[in-house]
């Protein structure tokens, strides 16, 4: 997904619980044709993303002539997350959604448990669902229902500049692989040879960015070395983010800095601009890269592992097609949501909007399509991608873990890394708490 939609949803979880009982549905505008749907989407018709979603929505509604048709509502979102999700709010008050919204990812938990959105199970049986990732299975499902499909996928990697590794005297056969990736001890060797080479931060970590992005990008070291954030039902942080294994996660991050492999205030397009030889981040970054800095000759490596477990995860999330209690037209809705969940739809959104499939079956259709980097990131999120939280929770819970990762890179006023991962527990135990009713 797009740096810029990896936000979530500004919203209360709470209120979100409350305001769905409000309302009745003679409120919400719909066609009277049962084979009529309107989808609420979260981008404008004149990006990228909205060029391949309406030629998706051209083939579904040709395809189903004279018996379905969809029409679609752009509704872009601002760059702090309103319009799109201010709109689906105030829609939730008057009980006037559309049959079918877009969401990202972490929201599912809580716009399931408000009884925002329906379960799709029942309508999927003939939606090859063993072809699907792991991980688009995982961010949808919330109390063993699947109650969103992604329709895109994102993963990270470890950009690096191939001069840069040269110049430091590192090889190519001394680099990672997804069948060998590195370990932290490698990682942090690798780093500082650079680090003495060119008395620069190996690498942009993004911990500035003190956004989603945090979250995004650095659960994977926590579970890479079997710690969590919550237990599976999202119901306890206490004991999870709290607890050795993610600490030791947690003095991983804190040892980048504070050894000035990464730094908290980076230099802006430090990497693109070849001031750093290595960056944390997203696919989004291919497109950049090729579009504006094509003096960068780089490749993509995988995640660092823990050196306890050498389990290779990677972080992965991105924006979902869901089923609104709203619609009684469940039959175009949910045939619409599996037919843009397709292998051919998901071949048309990755490569029109440079995205990851979200099926096996589409990364085999174009594997020969994308770049080298692309196809990295699309076999790492195949082998490892790994969702975030499911929790009802979810804004209250990521702000708390991004307050640890910035409250451990200022290591001198915070160098006890357990008495944080304590103190966030704390925070997100009690807004977990909140949202249940507790």
């Amino acid at each position: 997904m797009k740096k810029k939609v990896l936000g979530f949803a500004a919203m209360s979880v709470l209120t979100l619980g409350l305001l769905a009982a409000c309302g009745g549905k003679e409120d919400k505008k719909a066609s009277s044709n049962p084979g009529d749907i309107t989808v609420w989407v979260q981008f404008s018709d004149e990006t990228p993303e909205g060029v391949a979603w309406q030629e998706i929505v051209d083939g579904f509604n040709k395809e189903n002539e004279g018996k379905y048709k969809v029409e679609t509502e752009y509704i872009p979102r601002s760059g702090s997350g309103g319009g799109y999700e201010d709109k689906v709010n105030a829609a939730i008050t008057t009980n006037s959604l559309p049959d079918v919204i877009t969401l990202d990812g972490p929201n599912t938990a809580a716009y399931a448990n408000s009884g925002v959105i329906a379960p799709l199970d029942e309508y999927l049986e003939d939606a090859d669902m063993d072809d699907v990732l792991d991980s688009i299975i995982q961010q949808g499902t919330y109390d063993g229902k699947m109650y969103a499909f992604g329709f895109s996928e994102s993963n990270v990697g470890v950009y690096y500049n191939k001069a840069m590794f040269e110049e430091a005297g590192i090889s190519e056969d001394q680099l990672p692989t997804l069948d060998d990736p590195w370990t932290w001890s490698e990682f942090t060797a690798i780093s500082k040879k650079l680090v003495d080479k060119f008395d620069t931060p190996a690498i942009d970590m993004q911990i500035a960015s003190n956004d989603e992005m945090l979250t995004y990008a650095y659960t994977p070291f926590i579970w890479s070395n079997g710690g969590d954030v919550v237990n599976e039902d999202g119901t306890e942080a206490t004991g999870y983010f709290d607890n050795d294994k993610t600490v030791e996660g947690l003095e991983f991050i804190q040892g980048l800095v504070k050894d000035g492999y990464t730094t908290i205030s980076p230099i802006e397009k430090g990497f693109e601009t070849g001031k750093y030889p290595m960056l944390l981040s997203g696919s989004w970054t291919i497109f950049d890269l090729e579009e504006n800095y094509q003096d960068i000759d780089y490749g993509i490596l995988p995640y660092p592992v823990s050196d306890t477990t050498k389990e290779l995860v990677s972080p992965t999330g991105s924006w979902q097609l869901a089923m609104t209690t709203n619609t009684e037209k469940t039959e175009a809705s949910s045939e619409f949501i599996k037919y843009a969940t397709s292998t051919e739809s998901s071949r048309i959104m990755s490569l029109g909007n440079s995205v990851l499939p979200i099926r096996h079956s589409t990364i085999e259709l174009i594997k020969d399509e994308v770049s080298d980097g692309m196809r990295v990131l699309m076999e790492q999120n195949q082998r490892s991608g790994h969702a975030r939280p499911v929790v009802v929770a979810y804004p209250q819970v990521s702000r708390a873990f991004q307050q640890a990762i910035q409250d451990i890179s200022y290591f001198d006023e915070n160098p006890d890394v357990k008495k944080v991962a304590e103190e966030r527990a704390k925070e997100m135990q009690q807004a977990i708490d909140n949202s249940l009713n507790k």
